[in-house]
């Protein structure tokens, strides 16, 4: 598969399903199955038979509700409906009143009935044989003019950081699917707050217990154990470049450069490093503003070329003023006067005109240049936070050795102060890091990459029981 594709979501068809009026209830029950398939819904339908019968049921202290994934089950044959709601066979009632939601946005056209929907291109052929067995067919159509499609996030296996994304909102059918890059730059960004080898061990051990299953009341979190794993190897590696093991205990040589020797040298990397995040998601949000409204639109954009010209002209000037290279300066000056006009006409066009439009203009372009330069400063937390994580190990070690010189009941104050500071730093600092590396995503790179959120794509998916009559008789 092509990488532009790999980076877009899953690509989705616009389907009819056509099947006899007679083998209506037999499709729907093989597309449920299926569960790939987004049939449209009509609004404003009257509740069916099977609806108010689980109305009653839920009236009566049994809840449920037709869209109640866990419990609804679709019988394969039409069941008696007066029968499970006397048995109160609530899941599959719900089932039914699924069906018959479906059911009631069909179109009729005497013998043919046919619904509308959306399916992704990889699994049409294999919706189309099922429908074949039951004597209909799955049409593609031409996509609805205004109609963006549903989003389907590519699903990547084991190891996915699409939570990430999806947390944050459901990206536009036509945007990039930045799951991976945003869950190693989120990763990155926790290990550089984080850095301690020992501390990230504890990490990667969390990581592979809770992929196992362990313990068993965190097993609803265990798809988020890629971040966990990702983050204690990154604060491994962190921690090795600090020389940082439990602290400073001198057990490991600094690679680097230690936070509390040298914090403006940290300071200054975290902000070129959130620099060069800031840049990576210009450009993705430029290729988005492309993608989805084409170049011209994309050209005067703040998250667009515009934006990411006014960035890179003002990264090239910053750059040429610290190396005191005074044609790049001038450059990087120019390049970012052009965006910043590009981006100043763009926010123009859109405003009614005349004075009231200037106006309108000049406070959102300077909202422009300040969100930039604060964007960009913002990334200094990253130095901050690993300044404290640091200076809290410190204080535990120093306070570890300082007991431990005053015999055995040092040594046992010290095993103790070690053991409970360290838990205590452990806690807060990963969770003051897992707080602010998810702030510098949300807030100053994804900013840049979405402007409109899309829609999710849900398949209707409803488990299939053996037919209604055995299913009775238990």
């Amino acid at each position: 598969m092509p990488w532009p594709e790999r980076m877009a979501p899953v690509r989705m068809r616009r389907v009819a399903v056509v099947v006899p009026r007679d083998a209506m209830r037999d499709a729907l029950v093989r597309i449920a199955e299926a569960g790939c398939v987004e049939l449209d819904r009509a609004e404003d339908t009257a509740p069916g038979p099977a609806a108010l019968r689980l109305r009653r049921l839920q009236g009566a202290g049994h809840p449920a509700g037709p869209e109640t994934g866990g419990q609804a089950v679709l019988a394969v044959a039409a069941p008696d409906l007066e029968q499970l709601e006397h048995l109160r066979c609530v899941g599959l009632l719900a089932g039914e009143a699924q069906l018959e939601e479906r059911a009631a946005g069909a179109v009729q056209r005497e013998e043919v009935s046919a619904l509308a929907g959306w399916c992704p291109v990889a699994d049409v052929c294999r919706v189309a044989d099922r429908l074949a067995a039951a004597g209909g067919a799955l049409v593609p159509l031409p996509s609805p003019d205004g109609a963006d499609p549903p989003t389907l996030l590519r699903p990547a296996g084991a190891v996915s950081f699409t939570p990430l994304v999806t947390t944050y909102g459901t990206p536009p059918y036509a945007d990039l699917d930045p799951s991976w890059p945003a869950g190693l730059a989120y990763v990155v960004m926790f290990g550089v707050m984080f850095g301690d080898v020992g501390h990230g061990a504890l990490l990667l051990l969390g990581a592979v217990a809770l992929r196992l299953g362990r313990p068993r009341r965190l097993a609803p979190l265990r798809r988020l154990w890629p971040f966990l794993a990702g983050a204690g190897l990154a604060s491994m590696v962190a921690g090795a470049a600090y020389g940082e093991f439990f602290g400073p205990t001198g057990l490991l040589p600094v690679l680097w450069l230690s936070p509390l020797d040298a914090p403006a040298r940290l300071l200054a990397a975290s902000v070129v490093f959130g620099a060069g995040l800031l840049t990576l998601s210009h450009v993705a949000g430029a290729v988005n503003r492309v993608r989805e409204g084409g170049w011209v639109s994309a050209l005067y954009a703040a998250s667009g070329c515009a934006g990411l010209l006014f960035y890179l002209g003002l990264a090239l000037s910053a750059t040429g003023l610290v190396l005191r290279v005074s044609a790049t300066a001038v450059a990087g000056a120019a390049l970012a006067m052009t965006g910043l006009a590009l981006v100043a006409l763009g926010l123009f066009r859109v405003t009614a005109g005349g004075g009231a439009g200037l106006a309108e203009t000049a406070v959102q372009l300077f909202d422009v240049v300040v969100r930039t330069g604060t964007n960009t400063l913002s990334f200094a937390r990253l130095a901050a936070f690993g300044l404290t994580h640091a200076a809290l190990a410190d204080l535990v070690w120093r306070g570890t050795t300082g007991l431990a010189g005053h015999g055995a009941a040092g040594l046992f104050g010290a095993a103790g102060l070690f053991a409970i500071g360290t838990a205590l730093s452990f806690g807060l600092e990963a969770l003051v890091a897992g707080v602010q590396a998810l702030r510098l995503e949300f807030y100053e790179l994804f900013s840049r990459l979405f402007e409109t959120e899309g829609r999710p794509f849900r398949p209707w998916h409803v488990r299939t029981a053996e037919p209604a009559d055995a299913l009775l008789r238990r």
